[in-house]
């Protein structure tokens, strides 16, 4: 009977060694993923956008508008 516990604890011990490995490798690409502020408009003083000036201003008077995003192009919940 002490052998059968010994070798459940040591299964379960393995078990969980392996899972937090195999967790740690998954949760690193993710991490890796870089959130970048992207240019989405520009406005001008009256809060217009000025014709030919998008997505990034050009000139003077013109106020930049962006927001952060993942590389896939999305905005992540809660990073704007």
């Amino acid at each position: 009977m002490p052998s059968r516990l010994t070798a459940r604890r040591l299964g379960a011990v393995f078990a969980g060694v392996a899972a937090a490995f195999a967790l740690s490798l998954g949760g690193a690409s993710i991490a890796d993923a870089k959130i970048q502020p992207v240019d989405t408009q520009c406005t001008n003083g009256g809060g217009h956008q000025p014709g030919g000036q998008q997505p990034s201003c050009t000139g003077a008077g013109l106020t930049q508008e962006s927001e952060n995003q993942n590389p896939a192009g999305h905005a992540p919940p809660g990073q704007n």
